[in-house]
């Protein structure tokens, strides 16, 4: 609006121009975001204060839970049952290396 374009679909050379001058200056700004988040994480590691995420599950748990999913319990029960998303009780059981679940 504020530049003036019109986007009737057509095929207008400045058209084209400006949205290609837009997309590139946002490519640029996401880049320097995406830079600058990396050195902050990196900064952040080597004060020890960015360690990840928390694990939800105790070892004694996850031994329980892939037990239990070697049993035959169906995996969305386990979920409910630890308070876990499916997905996170199917990484679970990929690390506890139960690929054939």
């Amino acid at each position: 609006m504020k530049e003036g374009l019109v986007l009737t679909g057509e095929d207008s050379q400045m058209a084209n121009l400006m949205l290609s001058v837009m997309w590139a200056f946002a490519e640029f700004e996401r880049s320097l975001i995406k830079e600058r988040q990396r050195e902050g994480i990196a900064l952040a590691k080597t004060r020890g204060v960015y360690k990840g995420h928390r694990r939800s599950l105790s070892p004694d748990q996850v031994s329980e839970l892939v037990a239990s999913a070697l049993a035959g319990i169906p995996k969305i029960q386990l979920a409910r049952e630890y308070g876990l998303s499916r997905d996170a009780v199917y990484q679970y059981l990929r690390r506890s290396n139960t690929s054939t679940l």
